[in-house]
């Protein structure tokens, strides 16, 4: 009797496993399928992760941010945990290009879509958005950054003395602006930000939380800097939305021929590069002194802080049409600095000499300029280049 419950045990752990097994590899045949290869959030290849609520294939750090949705999303690793048939046939009934049509049926245009790249904030909120908030389900849920019109508070960083304090920013679409004001109950803006000019980028590193956002724009045709963050990560991203929803509608108005994909890259960036490296004066003669650098498309910036406010100074980079060149390493007889890996870049006017601490500094940088120097120069950028080099 012993012997026979113990073989119909064997025989019952036997059937799991291949059960199991059986499982395993139908879901490895699904994720050859069309669409299931790539995240269904952030594109990052090879998913070895599903939520078997949703039905789709996500990858490792977006398997995270669906946990924090549990109540409506439940991820199992594809290779580690077991399956049970009826999750991997629902799974298999969904599959990530399904979940497109379905979450993803009116997404925006100006809608940033965020990479497998981008901080955790943008990827957390639209997955929040996709699944949970079911925005692009409906137009009226997307009234946050459609309306044309914002108001609300942000902690803004201090220009002097770093510290963040409430301010209330308003974004007109209609007047063209973003605007902000030092006291609640003030009139006038401190600053006026023509929408033709801002940019926003996600810098939680460099500002030092999570949801950090640097928005810039052009004063006098300098760069100004303001650092900003919410708490609530919802806001911040509306935020950046909102202002990415503006710059499209004034692209549109003032490029009426351009076709709409042309436009999309123009409503943010990200820098091309940041970092550290040192300098010296135009004579050559001076020290070299260490600086923060942003490669800012074709605005070469340097700071004495990361998180200041003005440049001490911006360097047009043309192309290489133009007599702008790259080169590694420093002319001869070059003093002063502490840096072994020198970059001299040649413009029609001057050389400007720059030195980086690693040689992988140096090669990503140079790889950042030349990526610069041999895109052709658009009409427009041609008057910035006149600018510069009038500039007093």
């Amino acid at each position: 009797m012993r012997e026979r419950l113990r073989a119909g045990a064997g025989a019952a752990v036997s059937t799991m496993a291949s059960d199991d097994e059986r499982n395993r590899q139908r879901l490895k045949q699904l994720l050859e399928k069309p669409g299931n290869g790539k995240c269904a959030d952030c594109g990052a290849p090879d998913p070895e992760w599903a939520s078997y609520t949703l039905g789709v294939f996500v990858c490792h750090s977006c398997s995270g941010l669906h946990r924090n949705i549990a109540q409506i999303s439940k991820v199992k690793s594809v290779l580690l945990d077991p399956w049970s048939s009826s999750e991997v046939e629902f799974v298999g009934s969904e599959g990530n290009n399904a979940a497109k049509a379905k979450y993803e049926q009116i997404v925006p245009a100006f809608y940033y879509r965020p990479t497998h790249k981008d901080c955790m904030v943008l990827r957390e909120q639209w997955i929040r958005a996709k699944y949970e908030r079911k925005e692009f389900t409906s137009a009226e849920k997307q009234e946050p950054y459609s309306a044309g019109y914002r108001e609300g508070f942000l902690w803004k960083r201090g220009r002097d003395n770093g510290q963040f304090l409430s301010r209330k920013f308003i974004l007109s679409e209609r007047e063209c602006v973003l605007k902000y004001f030092n006291k609640h109950d003030a009139r006038e803006p401190k600053a006026i930000m023509k929408i033709n000019t801002v940019n926003a980028t996600f810098q939680p590193t460099k500002i030092g939380v999570a949801h950090g956002l640097q928005i810039t724009y052009l004063k006098d045709n300098s760069t100004r800097n303001i650092f900003v963050y919410h708490e609530d990560g919802k806001e911040i991203v509306d935020w950046f939305n909102a202002i990415r929803a503006a710059r499209f509608h004034y692209l549109q108005v003032a490029f009426p021929g351009a076709a709409q994909s042309e436009l999309l890259p123009k409503l943010t960036r990200n820098y091309i590069k940041e970092g550290y490296m040192e300098k010296t004066g135009p004579k050559h003669t001076e020290g070299f002194k260490r600086r923060w650098f942003t490669m800012d498309d074709r605005r070469l910036m340097y700071f004495k802080d990361p998180q200041d406010a003005y440049a001490r100074g911006e360097v047009f980079i043309g192309c290489k049409d133009n007599k702008y060149t790259v080169l590694s390493g420093l002319p001869a007889n070059t003093q002063g600095y502490h840096w072994q890996f020198g970059i001299t870049i040649v413009t029609p006017d001057r050389k400007f000499l720059f030195a980086c601490e690693t040689e992988e500094d140096q090669k990503d940088w140079i790889a950042a300029f030349q990526s610069v120097i041999n895109r052709p120069m658009l009409p427009q950028e041609y008057a910035v280049e006149a600018y510069f080099k009038h500039k007093p």
